[in-house]
């Protein structure tokens, strides 16, 4: 039995000898999220009752992963941003080409994303679900679990036997965002941050929570709409009248552009390199669910060593346009189990259908006979592992299989104690469920 197995088995143990206890405490929960930030507009995730634990070896395994994902993706920019031929592969506005070949005039050309993908534990095995990039969220969720989590009885008592520890994702960034700004030629020795969206789509619970490390950091720090920044002798301005120096980006790119003109003054800095901001608007690459069409492209494969191509080939999972100059609808409709369907750019979630394993045959060939043809992707479906776990909180309170996908570079899980940095961070995502 590996260390993992241990503890897993040693969970489900404590719930099995403490169950009502168990019960009461998953129902406390609930409640405290219900009341926390995690409660965004009347709607929070679901949680089972047994959090994932992580080793050594699985957190350096995430550690390769994420490495070679980086670079491969830096790689995509850099394309997209110097060959032209490569750019006509992408779905872009001119409007937003011109952004997105913008030059970067700081040392990433991707400081931040979240790789999500679905881990097979047995093997170290895995393939990716999707990429998110300037937008990334989920951090206030994991602090709002971990401090939610003490009151889990079964946990505690883990804890006690097994050395276990949260990753840290919030004084992380900001350490690494201000060292990035250094790198920026036109830096200051003390910046005025802004945290920028469009407000109305905003997870504000976690940009507050960023706003404080930020000012504990020793910088000051608003959150701006970026519709409401102002542009003027040079320089961007907060409506309270703060200069601007650096920007850390939550606006998705399909959020500004669908805004474009009220977000005129912000594009205006950004062009004229008056402003730091990471990210810079060339992450939509990678951003958008079109990438895992392209990363299969010989385009791609011109760039990639043989190990990068290997990589992709056994992990990006195959990705075309739902019409007919990809792939037929009598072909998709025939093959429910094979695929899922999603928009080609969207977030949180938004309009992506459930796969054909989730779909009766007549439902299936409904929705891709409605859909077929209007712009929406088609995607490999993916296995996902199982293991077991329990909802009291949400589900009937017994023992399930659990499906997961995982996400380098945020987090949400309790690593078993490892010496030594880690260059990432992880997370459980937060569509977990009790599979029948």
């Amino acid at each position: 039995m590996t260390v993992l197995e241990e503890v897993r088995s040693e969970y489900q143990k404590q719930v099995d000898e403490h169950l009502e206890e168990n019960r009461a405490a998953a129902l406390k929960i609930r409640d405290i999220l219900a009341d926390s930030p995690v409660n965004y507009n009347g709607v929070f995730d679901k949680t089972v009752h047994i959090p994932k634990v992580y080793d050594k070896e699985t957190i350096d395994r995430f550690q390769e992963i994420a490495g070679m994902t980086h670079r491969i993706f830096e790689k995509v920019i850099d394309a997209y941003q110097t060959d032209p031929e490569y750019r006509k592969l992408f779905p872009f506005s001119k409007e937003l080409e011109e952004l997105m070949c913008l030059p970067i005039p700081y040392d990433s050309r991707l400081p931040m994303a979240r790789f999500d993908l679905f881990y097979y534990e047995d093997t170290g095995d895995f393939k990716f679900c999707e990429i998110n990039t300037d937008g990334t969220a989920a951090m206030v969720r994991d602090l709002e679990y971990r401090k939610a989590i003490v009151h889990n009885p079964a946990h505690q008592a883990v804890l006690e036997q097994y050395d276990l520890q949260p990753f840290e994702v919030f004084d992380s960034w900001v350490k690494t965002f201000l060292e990035l700004y250094k790198t920026y030629p036109k830096h200051v020795e003390t910046p005025n941050v802004a945290i920028i969206d469009i407000l109305d789509n905003a997870t504000m619970g976690d940009f507050e929570e960023f706003q404080r490390r930020f000012r504990a950091a020793g910088v000051e720090c608003e959150i701006v709409d970026v519709r409401d920044l102002q542009y003027h002798d040079n320089a961007l301005w907060s409506p309270s009248g703060m200069k601007v120096d650096a920007i850390y980006r939550r606006a998705v790119t399909a959020d500004i552009m669908e805004h474009y003109d009220e977000c005129a003054d912000f594009i205006a800095a950004a062009r004229n390199d008056d402003v730091f901001f990471a990210g810079a608007f060339a992450t939509q690459v990678i951003h958008n669910k079109w990438l895992f069409y392209v990363l299969h492209r010989p385009e791609s494969r011109a760039f990639l060593t043989d190990e990068e191509w290997a990589f992709v080939k056994a992990h990006v999972p195959e990705t075309v346009e739902l019409s007919e100059e990809y792939i037929s609808l009598e072909t998709f409709q025939a093959n429910k189990d094979k695929y899922m369907l999603k928009p080609m750019d969207a977030y949180a979630s938004k309009g992506v259908y459930v796969s054909g394993r989730e779909c009766t045959q007549e439902e299936w060939k409904k929705a891709a006979a409605e859909l077929y043809g209007t712009g929406m992707i088609c995607q490999e479906y993916c296995e996902q592992y199982l293991t077991e776990n329990i909802d009291f909180a949400w589900g009937d309170g017994t023992w399930h299989h659990s499906s997961c996908a995982w996400r380098p570079m945020t987090a949400s899980s309790w690593p078993m104690k490892t010496s030594g940095p880690c260059p990432f961070t992880l997370s459980m995502d937060v569509s977990e469920r009790l599979a029948n």
